[in-house]
């Protein structure tokens, strides 16, 4: 089982976020519980290629590759039209389990490979309440509704966002280049934020506020302890994002 306890919030705000947009229907429960066994999939299967390919890492690969099949099918039978999503997926998937089998899967770029993919479950389960088109992003399922790319460009800004903060706490700590980015970062997408929405706009002042002030005055906070702070964050946006935009 994976023991990053702030990716659990990632998991699951996008998708809960973009169903709520859409009128939550039952076959977003199906697809909200594929999302997560396929991430179990997708873990287990980048331990599998970190220890290249060692056969006592296979069997959570095989199960949960199982089960993701299972679930898969079961998804697509409810909303067929998702299978287009594997135009986006399939090379997020690929470059991210490449990093993977560099051992280089903590790397800042994975780490936002992962966030975006996450993020554009929003769009994903926002499908089939918007329109579609024939041009891009309409083509695909959900990605008619302008709307839904905005709340899927604030969950990526915030998610992006913890990446930083999160490295600063932990594998970067005291690395002074990583602390400027990531306030830096926190910084523009807080401006950026509040052209769209002022409340909005607060809340990402205050985890800029965040990004400036705990890596410096709690240094050595625990990993879980930075896990659960950024679960109580999300809950917050994600209740910002389902009655503000």
């Amino acid at each position: 089982m994976p023991n990053q306890h702030g990716a659990w919030a990632m998991l699951v705000v996008p998708v809960l976020v973009g169903a709520l947009h859409a009128g939550a229907r039952w076959w977003h429960l199906l697809l909200l519980v594929t999302w997560l066994v396929a991430y179990l999939a997708f873990y287990a299967t980048g331990l599998w290629l970190k220890a290249h390919r060692k056969a006592r890492y296979r069997p959570p690969v095989l199960a949960y590759g199982a089960a993701t099949t299972a679930l898969g099918v079961a998804t697509l039978a409810a909303q067929p039209s998702l299978l287009r999503w594997a135009v986006v997926y399939a090379p997020l998937l690929a470059v991210s389990l490449w990093f993977s089998w560099r051992r280089d899967e903590r790397s800042l770029a994975n780490g936002l490979v992962t966030v975006a993919a996450a993020c554009l479950m929003a769009v994903v389960a926002h499908a089939p309440a918007a329109p579609g088109s024939t041009a891009f992003p309409g083509w695909l399922p959900g990605g008619g509704a302008e709307q839904v790319w905005v709340v899927a460009g604030v969950l990526f800004g915030y998610f992006a966002g913890t990446v930083f903060y999160v490295k600063t706490m932990i594998r970067e700590r005291g690395n002074r280049g990583m602390y400027v980015t990531s306030v830096a970062y926190h910084g523009v997408t807080t401006i950026v934020v509040a052209l769209a929405s002022p409340w909005l706009g607060g809340l990402f002042a205050l985890l800029a506020a965040r990004a400036a002030v705990v890596p410096r005055t709690w240094p050595t906070a625990t990993p879980r302890t930075i896990g659960y702070g950024e679960i109580v964050a999300s809950v917050v946006l994600a209740v910002m994002l389902v009655t503000l935009v």
